[in-house]
């Protein structure tokens, strides 16, 4: 087992209030990770890449003539995702799914209105399974909520096919660690759709940062600043039956910087993680909450220093 260095953001609220001195016994997140204290620090156990398996960073794959996609999850993002595509010269969107039916035929304007023939169409709790296992998609492209990111990722992998997946990926460093396993044993690709890498301010700068215009880099700063108020209506839930309001139910149910990617892709681009360098040790921190306490439908929330974490590439 390798050791990375990190500060663990799945910790329960007993790992906060133990003594950060000296070295403690290992134990296991309900989600199945092991770690320990180390001087102050969570020290996280990573799996070694089983025996055969080869790292799928430069993968690449034989040229595809048409890259047939379906798509999963069609509520707030997953729907310019499917117009986008309409523009893309060699794509074939061969089928849409979403929890609600509705939402999956609604995209079928997109298609119309690009003169492309219609998508199948799956819906439903498990629709993402059939349509994973269907021999016709290279490509299943995820803008389901978070908690499914991964489920739909798993099973997109293990029928092998490609994905790209909104962020975040996972939840979790196990579910991490399987989608990177899934990913080198299939010999498929597992992409996170982190938007601000590709932006032209951030293209711009990791050219240059590669063409050595900055001479060695040796810091970075990034930041994510977004007000989300506009959304908040339809971040929240609205009842028992509302399958769609989950996102800021996961931010007051956990600490940190929930949504770092953001300000930290990029940085790690101009850095050449995974590529050269690597993090070994994150510490990530949070304030109260100001802005969200003006929403009457929030309870007050106390915000405080604490732990996250970051996957670490097995060397």
């Amino acid at each position: 087992m390798k050791k990375m260095k990190s500060l663990l953001a799945g910790a329960c609220a007993a790992v906060l209030l133990c003594s950060c001195s000296g070295t403690g016994s290992v134990q296991t997140t309900e989600k199945g990770t092991q770690w320990q204290w180390e001087k102050g620090t969570v020290v996280v156990k990573n799996p070694g890449r089983p025996a055969g398996q080869e790292s799928v960073i430069g993968l690449a794959l034989p040229k595809m003539e048409v890259v047939r996609v379906g798509f999963v999850g069609l509520g707030m993002r997953g729907p310019g995702a499917v117009e986008r595509f309409t523009y893309i010269p060699g794509t074939q969107i061969v089928a849409l799914c979403d929890y609600e039916p509705e939402r999956a035929e609604r995209c079928q304007q997109y298609l119309k209105n690009a003169s492309m023939p219609k998508a199948a169409v799956y819906s439903g709790e498990k629709g993402y399974e059939e349509l994973c296992k269907r021999e016709d998609i290279d490509l299943v492209y995820i803008a389901a909520d978070w908690l499914h990111h991964f489920p739909i990722a798993k099973c997109a992998l293990e029928n092998n096919k490609n994905v790209a997946i909104e962020v975040p990926s996972a939840m979790n460093l196990k579910e991490c660690w399987e989608l990177v396993d899934l990913s080198e044993k299939n010999r498929k690709h597992c992409m996170i759709l982190e938007n601000c890498c590709y932006d032209w301010f951030e293209m711009n700068t990791l050219n240059m940062a590669q063409q050595g215009v900055f001479g060695e880099v040796i810091r970075a700063q990034g930041a994510y600043i977004h007000n989300l108020a506009p959304f908040w209506k339809h971040y929240w839930k609205n009842g028992e039956e509302d399958k769609l309001g989950w996102r800021l139910e996961y931010n007051m149910r956990h600490r940190g910087d929930v949504y770092a990617t953001h300000g930290l892709g990029p940085v790690a681009q101009a850095l050449d993680i995974h590529r050269g360098d690597r993090m070994e040790t994150l510490t990530a921190m949070d304030t109260k909450s100001v802005v969200a306490r003006r929403w009457p439908r929030l309870p007050p929330i106390q915000r405080a220093i604490v732990s996250a974490t970051v996957t670490i590439p097995r060397p």
